[in-house]
Formats: structure tokens, C-alpha cells, sequence
């Protein structure tokens, strides 16, 4: 048996990549959020653009978890 050492390779430097997105785009959620809660507190700012991110951001988080999930699942193929 052998094993394709670039392949394995490609896979674990795309996982690594992909997962350290998610976390970034994951605290700019939480950062959005963060905003928003600030800017209520002021009481002069608007809440909408804080929560808008967050609302982005947690959606791409959620897409890429499902297509993750897509793609281990063979029912879904």
C-alpha cells in the first residue's frame, strides 16, 4: 500500500486554512455584536450595522459548517 504524501498534505494545509477562517470570520461576529452592544449602551448609535455583521458573519460560519457536513454525509450527495 502507499500513500500519496502530497495529496495528504494538500488536504491537512486546506483543512488548516479553512479552519482558521471560520475562527476569524467567527470573531468578526462576535466583534459586530460587541458593536452593537456598545453603540446601544451609548445610546446614540445605531445597533444595525454591528448587528448586520454579525448576522453575515454567522451565516458564512453556518454555510461553511453545512457544506462541511454535506460532504461527509453520502445521503446528501
Amino acid at each position: 500500500m502507499e500513500l500519496d504524501w502530497s495529496a495528504l498534505g494538500q488536504v491537512a494545509a486546506v483543512s488548516l486554512g479553512v479552519t482558521v477562517a471560520v475562527v476569524v470570520v467567527f470573531a468578526l461576529g462576535v466583534l459586530g455584536l460587541s458593536r452593537a452592544e456598545d453603540a446601544r449602551q451609548e445610546g446614540g448609535g445605531s445597533t444595525a450595522l454591528g448587528r448586520a455583521q454579525a448576522g453575515l458573519c454567522f451565516l458564512a460560519c453556518a454555510a461553511v459548517v453545512g457544506y462541511g457536513i454535506y460532504l461527509v454525509v453520502p445521503q446528501f450527495h
